[in-house]
């Protein structure tokens, strides 16, 4: 079960009050309270099983809760544990195809652009299915580069399979959103090395 802990931000860009989750017959977490506001960045975290990536699924509609409420005030943007790429297209397209998927068009030159910020430009024209773990991540994050300003990024494990040089790329693109009058919010089994960082502890010592 989730902590008492409720996190206070105002004005909010997304905000949960008293919100349960379960999965089949099994109470992950109820009475959670989180809130958002613009430059903060939350980390969930807790053991695996205990609802961190549920609560992540929940925030950004992917899901319905249990109890309580959701009130989201400025664009999403999910990016799950997956990369969600199409294998049979190239690095370009794959991106292309997500951002139209979720509404967001933009011209080749700024897909470009975008994964020469997070280093696989010279990967562009290469087919997914050859791309390894981390290009794959990395393409996947471009999404990040081409957000609304003002938007609330949710994260599931997003420094999976990226070396030192990605974490330090994702961790300025995640402070320049901030900056920008963005929020945060993120699970992550490594160490998240954010200044103004707060920690959102699920389950206690039970999990979460």
């Amino acid at each position: 079960m989730a902590t008492d802990t409720t996190i206070d931000a105002s004005p909010s860009l997304l905000s949960a009050q008293d919100l349960a989750c379960r999965r089949g017959d099994r109470l992950l977490f109820e009475h959670l309270d989180l809130s958002l506001s613009p430059g903060e960045a939350v980390w969930v975290r807790g053991p695996n099983g205990r609802g961190k990536t549920s609560l992540l699924r929940l925030l950004a509609g992917l899901s319905q809760p249990a109890g309580g409420q959701i009130q989201r005030c400025a664009p999403l943007l999910y990016l799950g544990h997956q990369h969600a790429l199409k294998d049979d297209l190239t690095a370009s397209e794959a991106l292309t195809f997500l951002l139209r998927l979720h509404g967001l068009h933009t011209s080749d030159a700024a897909v470009t652009e975008a994964l020469a910020r997070l280093g696989v430009k010279g990967r562009r024209s290469a087919l997914v299915r050859t791309l390894s773990q981390g290009q794959r991540r990395r393409v996947a994050l471009a999404r990040l580069a081409l957000s609304p300003p003002a938007s609330v990024w949710i994260l599931d494990e997003p420094f999976d399979a990226l070396d030192d040089q990605g974490i330090g790329t994702l961790n300025e693109m995640i402070e320049s959103h901030r900056q920008s009058g963005g929020a945060v919010v993120l699970t992550s089994h490594q160490d998240v090395h954010l200044p103004r960082l707060t920690t959102r502890q699920l389950g206690g010592q039970n999990g979460g």
